[in-house]
């Protein structure tokens, strides 16, 4: 079946195909929002009281067994003290196998961080906004309902590419009419707030990463080709160090024409990460984290991105490092070979830890026959071949045939869910031990936008989606209302230019 016939269809009906392949991911759903439009009125039937219904968590429970939930640790002090352990200071040795509840609790908030890109891009090919976030930087974070976790977006992040990546990039079909042609939103950069900074032990700066929001066919898509990081402009000084051709291309891709990706992706990031390192940690003297983090496709992104800031030395004020760095990567594939994975892991010292779900294929490519998990001898003789991959970092694998609430299926979109990889880690506790819920977090949301829950659990699938498709009356007339006009749109802060000046990549 062709690709654009596939990409029409809802996620929930789409079929996988064998491997080598093209998996489907799943499709997120945009917030549901309130909406001045009148809706149907539920039915007023009585229903005998034998049949009354019972509530979903007694339901739940007759099914599957009671939800058990484990002692949660009160990080109100207790992260302040443990945040640079966390962060992998000791590459997370002992932290893994039993999981540190802090360390779980971390993983799972920047998880969400991750996952409000999915709930916060704007897919529907109607609207004039297809492409973009549905909401503005201000009330980003009160409009998806994370007001609490005590961030603010500083920039939105805006991609074009060159190359082929489908269904990566959504395009209005009003053509001319749309916000852009060429750009497609593909994530923000936030920090956190003063309160939330003494929660936290330190300033954090978060770069989140957008992975593809419907059909992974981008997979089949990964060019079997290698470019030296040194070719994107990324001053290495080995030429040896190689990364995917694909991921280079989207993260230094650029058009002047266009007003919202003028800038790469790669110049928008640096210059912000430029600008708050200054702020935050050199003129203000505090503690401050740099957090790289993403989904899929995403992920890749994040660790090309947290080696560039690495060899860019933007977590350096003056001559001393005091800024640390760490990649926190959610099913995310190969990005470099073996060269770029020993200058990232050691002669850099970037932490990066990988959340994996062992049935999931996207982690297992690009280097899908030669990696860093052959024998050592077979390893020596290919490394250094095109084709040959090498994961960067620490790996937490999951495995979602421990959760009872999870259903056997074949539809292998389910287990690259960036909600069941958070549901996972919810009930993980390490090799051989019981899966339990940690936090209590609600199942419900692993179906947000797939068909993974058994049907005990009373969640239908595919349920997040807009109040009436966005519809609503205006003028006596049902029209789809957009976010806000082109005008008011975010684009770049006018300092952008300024500091890449200083950085030397562009001229005056």
């Amino acid at each position: 079946m062709a690709a654009t016939a596939r990409a029409s269809l809802p996620p929930c009906i789409l079929m996988p195909v064998a491997w080598p392949i093209r998996p489907i991911l799943n499709q997120p759903l945009v917030r549901a929002r309130p909406s001045p439009a009148p809706t149907l009125r539920a039915s007023t039937a009585r229903f005998p009281s034998a049949m009354k219904e019972e509530s979903r968590s007694s339901t739940i429970e007759k099914e599957l067994g009671p939800i058990e939930k484990t002692p949660v640790a009160n990080d109100g002090g207790l992260l302040a003290d443990r945040w640079r352990e966390i962060h992998g200071s000791g590459d997370w040795v002992g932290l893994l196998d039993p999981v540190d509840p802090l360390l779980r609790s971390e993983l799972i908030r920047y998880g969400e961080f991750v996952q409000a890109c999915y709930d916060s891009f704007n897919y529907d090919p109607y609207s004039r906004f297809c492409g973009n976030c549905r909401y503005s930087q201000e009330s980003f974070f009160d409009d998806l309902g994370m007001a609490d976790h005590g961030y603010s977006v500083t920039r939105y992040l805006y991609a074009t590419s060159n190359i082929e990546f489908p269904n990566f990039f959504r395009a209005s079909k009003l053509h001319k009419r749309t916000w852009s042609q060429k750009a497609n939103w593909i994530g923000y950069i936030a920090v956190s707030g003063d309160e939330a900074t003494a929660r936290l032990g330190r300033r954090d700066i978060i770069v989140v990463w957008r992975g593809t929001v419907t059909v992974l066919e981008w997979i089949e898509d990964l060019r079997t080709s290698q470019q030296p990081v040194k070719e994107v402009g990324i001053p290495c000084p080995d030429e040896s160090v190689k990364v995917e051709s694909g991921f280079a291309d989207l993260y230094t891709g650029k058009d002047k024409t266009c007003r919202f990706c003028k800038y790469s992706a790669r110049e928008q990031v640096l210059s912000e990460v430029r600008k708050l390192v200054e702020l935050y940690a050199g003129e203000k003297g505090e503690e401050v984290s740099v957090s790289v983090m993403g989904h899929s496709l995403g992920s890749a992104l994040a660790v090309l991105n947290a080696y560039d800031i690495a060899e860019m030395e933007l977590t350096k004020v003056g001559e001393k490092a005091v800024v640390p760095l760490t990649v926190f990567s959610f099913a995310g594939p190969r990005v470099g070979n073996a060269r770029f994975k020993e200058r990232f892991d050691k002669e850099l010292g970037i932490k990066a830890i990988r959340v994996v779900n062992t049935h999931d294929s996207v982690p297992k490519v690009p280097g899908l026959v030669f990696n860093e998990r052959v024998p050592a001898l077979l390893w020596r003789m290919v490394e250094g071949m095109p084709w040959s991959y090498s994961h960067v970092g620490v790996e937490l694998e999951l495995d979602h045939k421990l959760s009872p609430f999870l259903k056997d299926t074949s539809d292998i979109s389910c287990f690259h869910n960036l909600e069941a990889h958070l549901h996972l880690l919810d009930g993980y506790h390490g090799k051989g031990r019981r899966f339990a819920l940690a936090s209590g977090r609600d199942p419900a949301l692993v179906n947000k936008s797939s068909d993974f829950l058994k049907e005990q659990s009373l969640v239908p699938p595919c349920w997040r989606q807009d109040h009436n498709k966005g519809m609503a009356q205006a003028d006596g007339r049902w029209m789809l209302l957009d976010r806000r006009d082109e005008e008011a749109l975010e684009d770049h802060p006018p300092d952008t230019h300024h500091f890449l000046r200083r950085l030397g990549l562009v001229k005056s």
